[in-house]
This record gives C-alpha cells, sequence and structure tokens, in this order.
C-alpha cells in the first residue's frame, strides 16, 4: 500500500513538472525569437514560468517582430496593459541582465 501511495506521489510530482518545463522552453525561444541573448533568455524564462499564468506566458509568446534589445522587448510588453505581467518581465529582465538573478548563475 506504501508503495503504491509513493509511486502516485512521484508521478503527481513529474506531471506537475512538465508544463512548467513545457513552457520554459517556448517562452525561452519566444524570447530569442524577440532578440534577447541566450543567457537572458534562459534566465528570464526561469523566472517568468515561475510567477505568470499559461495565458500571460501565450500573450508574451504572440510578441514577435523585428529583434530588439532588452528595453525595447520590456516597452512593448507595457503596451499589452498587463501590470503583473510587466512587473514581472521588468524583474526578471534586470536582475538577469545584471547578473543579480541565481538563475544567471548557472
Amino acid at each position: 500500500m506504501r508503495k503504491g501511495a509513493a509511486v502516485i506521489a512521484i508521478a503527481l510530482t513529474v506531471a506537475a513538472c512538465a508544463p512548467s518545463k513545457l513552457a520554459y522552453g517556448k517562452v525561452r525561444s519566444a524570447l530569442v525569437d524577440a532578440g534577447l541573448s541566450d543567457s537572458n533568455a534562459s534566465c528570464m524564462a526561469t523566472r517568468m514560468t515561475d510567477r505568470l499564468s499559461i495565458g500571460q506566458l501565450k500573450r508574451l509568446q504572440a510578441l514577435q517582430g523585428p529583434k530588439r534589445g532588452l528595453a525595447d522587448y520590456v516597452a512593448t510588453v507595457k503596451r499589452l496593459g498587463d501590470a503583473e505581467l510587466l512587473g514581472v518581465t521588468t524583474s526578471a529582465a534586470a536582475l538577469c541582465a545584471s547578473g543579480l538573478a541565481p538563475e544567471k548563475k548557472r
């Protein structure tokens, strides 16, 4: 009985992590496509997928266009009119660009 409960607990843990890992890859790719560096995109995607809803992440994924820098990307996110999305994006950009984010040190 205990072994079965342990297997179920492990399966639930893996299932809970899977959407985040899938979202990470899509967000990272969208950030790179938007013109951010690989290292900043990786760092920001880690922070953003932990803090934003799937709907918010999809809105970010739709921000494709000409290559732009970090400041231009944040300005584009601001135009979406979502305060939480802007706050998370801005803080992730600042922490990752400065190297202060733990994710940047990996």
